[in-house]
């Protein structure tokens, strides 16, 4: 359920988008993510990092784009985005014990170090693709495409884990199967 709380706010910047163009789409960002804030801390009294990183920044660019009446600041919060999520997960490599994406609950799968390591790495550099790649296609590519881009990378993330499983499969940790009763006359 979480997860499709904290994605309304791209599924509401693109409907706004098709429906108002950019600027009601970037006013619509800037209220879903902080009543996404809203609801995390209304639910739990807390509020995710990540969210309240997001809304600061929807909040900060998207209103000097709706103040100065320039779409370019909403286009760069989404590189500024994902370049200060590759640095905290790059700088995780060098304070703490583990890195960040080792520090995250893991029920399914069990990870040596140094994968865990190389996995934050490649994370890092997913991330900094992401920025570089926006802000190319923010300057030469018309908004409609870049609007285009950006509801594409709503299912990247999805795509980087599933290019993980191959290099991954042999640390998840399956339940032994128990047999079945009824079965044990079948052999």
């Amino acid at each position: 359920m979480n997860t499709l709380i904290d994605l309304l706010p791209a599924v509401l910047f693109f409907t706004a988008y098709w429906l108002r163009g950019i600027y009601a789409a970037t006013a619509v960002l800037i209220a879903a993510c902080v009543a996404v804030v809203l609801y995390h801390w209304l639910r739990t009294r807390s509020v995710p990092k990540m969210q309240l990183v997001t809304a600061v920044l929807a909040a900060g660019f998207g209103g000097l784009t709706l103040w100065l009446h320039n779409p370019e600041f909403i286009k760069l919060k989404f590189s500024v985005l994902y370049a200060l999520f590759a640095l905290v997960l790059l700088g995780s490599h060098f304070i703490g014990d583990r890195v960040l994406l080792a520090r995250i609950p893991q029920d399914a799968i069990k990870l040596p170090d140094t994968v865990w390591r190389r996995v934050n790495l490649a994370w890092v550099g997913y991330f900094l693709t992401l920025a570089v790649a926006n802000l190319y296609i923010a300057e030469h590519f018309s908004e409609a495409v870049w609007v285009k881009f950006k509801f594409a990378c709503m299912f990247l993330p999805m795509v980087f884990v599933l290019l993980h499983a191959p290099f991954l499969a042999r640390y998840l940790e399956t339940e032994p199967l128990e047999p079945d009763p009824k079965n044990d006359h079948a052999r």
